[in-house]
């Protein structure tokens, strides 16, 4: 990587953080594609690709926003919604917005304080995170870092079964409220933006062990189940046929994926995805989405569709590159924002009112790309 100013490469300190959140009542940024815009003034290109770059042709990734544009509202009038409540209740708890901080490698790229600065800001705004086991600065420390959030912990295996079940143990000692096993990684991708600049990101260049990753099979996820009493998340599943395994092995999280477009080229839309999995499981199980989610209406639509939490990945990226946490609670409040004026519009007061006659397919207004729910976004040479 090139060596870059830390102010120029989203790099914050806790003092300029606490300086932007103090000033919220006036603050920078206005609308999301502000927060997209800063971030990529802060960041380097290799680092850029990194957030905005798929899979080989990246047909995935530009699915997942198309799948999003394709549905169109049908909204409802004369109704009272002078007072709208866009919180739900996940694990127990009262989020403000049903959302997840989803998983990602190396957000340490972005904010010196890496998950712990994301947990950190999930915990002030009251949403979820879930952390990534390649995320510095681990499991112990982003659970001290965020004692109150709502913590969610996700692993790739790196090792054998001692491997797994030692983590396992771990987040359940630190009080992380579910356990996530990414399973659409049995095989690393060809990320075309970093193999034709010759570009190792760090994740890549600090991880061993993939061969265990690649013989995971459902005989884990029978094991943590029957030895351990914490939810199980499985992430990247996409079709089904997985998703009635799944349930049926007793998992207690669907996390519907396809890695943000980063693992399999030519794979649906996650949201596209959707509607098949959620009939399959019946409500036999919680759904969590991400891919592409991006405006308080993709919230809306996911929800409507039958998902209990939608993932954040590449926004949550943005805002830490942006401003850090103070960055990453302003994306929150401007997404609730949206999802309240949403949920106002289309005639009602909360997600339990809404079914699916308030939408219908309709064809995309803009061509579909990683960027493309941001059209007055204004970037010279960001090559989406």
């Amino acid at each position: 990587m090139n060596e870059t100013p830390k102010e120029k490469r989203g790099v914050y300190s806790d003092e300029s953080a606490a300086a932007l959140r103090g000033g919220l009542a006036s603050p920078e940024f206005q609308t999301l594609h502000e927060i997209v815009k800063k971030a990529r003034q802060n960041l380097d290109q290799n680092d850029w690709d990194y957030i905005v770059g798929g899979t080989e042709s990246e047909t995935t990734l530009r699915r997942n926003r198309m799948a999003l544009d394709s549905l169109a509202f049908r909204p409802r009038v004369l109704r009272a919604v002078s007072r709208i409540d866009a919180a739900v209740e996940r694990f127990g708890r009262r989020l403000r917005l049903p959302v997840v901080l989803a998983p990602v490698g190396a957000l340490e790229v972005f904010h010196q304080g890496g998950g712990a600065t994301a947990a950190r800001a999930a915990q002030e705004f009251g949403v979820a995170h879930m952390l990534s086991s390649v995320c510095e600065p681990g499991l112990e420390a982003v659970a001290e870092a965020a004692p109150d959030a709502l913590r969610i912990y996700q692993l790739y295996v790196r090792g054998d079964a001692a491997y797994v079940d030692d983590h396992v143990r771990r987040a359940m000692a630190k009080g992380y409220a579910a356990f996530c096993l990414t399973v659409d990684t049995a095989v690393y991708s060809r990320r075309e933006r970093d193999l034709a600049k010759r570009f190792v990101t760090a994740g890549r260049r600090r991880v061993s062990g993939r061969e265990f990753q690649a013989a995971l099979d459902w005989r884990t996820v029978a094991r943590i189940k029957q030895n351990f009493e914490i939810p199980l998340a499985l992430k990247g599943i996409a079709t089904r046929e997985d998703a009635v395994r799944a349930v049926e092995h007793g998992v207690d999280w669907i996390y519907v994926s396809n890695h943000g477009g980063r693992q399999l080229d030519h794979g649906l839309g996650a949201m596209e995805m959707l509607p098949e999995i959620v009939e399959a499981v019946g409500g036999r199980a919680k759904i969590m989405i991400d891919g592409a989610f991006c405006r308080g209406t993709d919230i809306v639509k996911a929800l409507i569709f039958g998902a209990d939490l939608v993932g954040l990945g590449r926004m949550q990226c943005f805002a830490l590159a942006a401003a850090g946490q103070a960055g990453v609670v302003r994306l929150l409040e401007l997404l609730e924002d949206e999802v309240q004026r949403c949920l106002g519009l289309l005639g009602v007061t909360s997600f339990a009112e809404l079914d699916r006659s308030y939408v219908r397919p309709a064809a995309p207004a803009n061509p579909p790309h990683v960027l493309s729910a941001f059209p007055l976004l204004q970037i010279e040479d960001y090559r989406y």
